[in-house]
């Protein structure tokens, strides 16, 4: 067992952070954040488009990378652990499995590949990353942060896959944050609610579909995680409308909670939807 720190003493542990989607959203917001705190750490990024210049203070190294597919998550762990072996990032290794979209609609909309690639990012590509990188984390000691979403709390009509992937991440974190709960190694499983981020344009929206109100920004996101992450919790629900959400849901007759989801997603505001995903 490890005691609590503050967020300036957790995060001045890692000497190496890996993040995938640092360009955009909440793992840009990752990297400034732990930059501000950590100006030592040291970061690599997978994504598919490279993150804004200056990022990370100059020490973040981009790794151009298809997570959705088996192809691109072995290019990119081999280009990983070159990395990670080469010297330059020694130090706690901090794992920030935060790359995921989303796609609206009645099943198989958008069309079966794009589905099956959701799958593939969403959880494939975690859990691979995750158990490659294992002996290491073992050995240096770190933490593994997974996306997730209050999406993972219910059953969800129209987002019905993105859901379940989502679910499954909440549960594998947490069956995996308790086989580690006496190693070198944190596991921490973050849900946020709708936030000011790409999600709703790649899910086929023009502009978020959620009321202002019910949303959070990235900032406030990773600050909820970073404070989790300190205080060693296996579990954040960030916002408080958000944990009320997936308190009420997750206590609900999964039954009641599926029709009641899906007349909340057929609500959602069909005008914002672009065309091509209009249904």
């Amino acid at each position: 067992m490890f005691a609590a720190q503050t967020v300036p003493q957790c995060l001045a542990r890692f000497g190496a952070v890996v993040v995938t989607g640092a360009s955009s959203g909440i793992g840009e917001e990752f990297v400034s954040a732990i930059f501000t705190i950590n100006p030592n750490a040291k970061y690599f990024n997978l994504s598919r488009t490279p993150p804004a210049a200056g990022l990370g203070g100059g020490k973040l190294t981009h790794c151009p990378a298809d997570l959705s597919t088996a192809a691109g998550q072995d290019a990119a762990l081999a280009q990983i652990e070159q990395w990670l072996d080469g010297g330059g990032a020694g130090g706690e290794i901090l794992l920030l499995n935060n790359s995921g979209f989303g796609t609206y609609g009645p099943f198989p909309n958008p069309g079966i590949e794009r589905t099956l690639a959701m799958v593939d990012l969403n959880m494939r590509a975690p859990v691979y990353l995750t158990a490659r990188l294992l002996p290491r984390l073992r050995a240096r000691g770190g933490a593994v942060i997974n996306l997730a979403s209050t999406a993972a709390f219910q059953p969800m009509p129209l987002f019905a896959v993105y859901a379940a992937t989502k679910s499954f991440v909440l549960n594998w974190s947490l069956g995996l944050w308790r086989e580690l709960l006496d190693s070198k190694v944190h596991v921490l499983c973050v849900c946020p609610g709708p936030t000011s981020t790409n999600f709703f344009k790649g899910a086929g929206f023009t502009e978020s579909p959620m009321p202002i109100a019910y949303g959070q920004t990235s900032p406030q996101v990773v600050a909820a995680t970073f404070r989790a992450l300190a205080a060693r919790r296996p579990l954040v629900v960030s916002g408080w409308s958000n944990k009320l959400g997936a308190f009420i849901s997750s206590r609900l007759p999964r039954v009641w909670i599926t029709r009641l989801s899906y007349r909340i997603m057929q609500k959602m505001r069909m005008g914002s939807l672009a065309p091509q995903n209009r249904i």
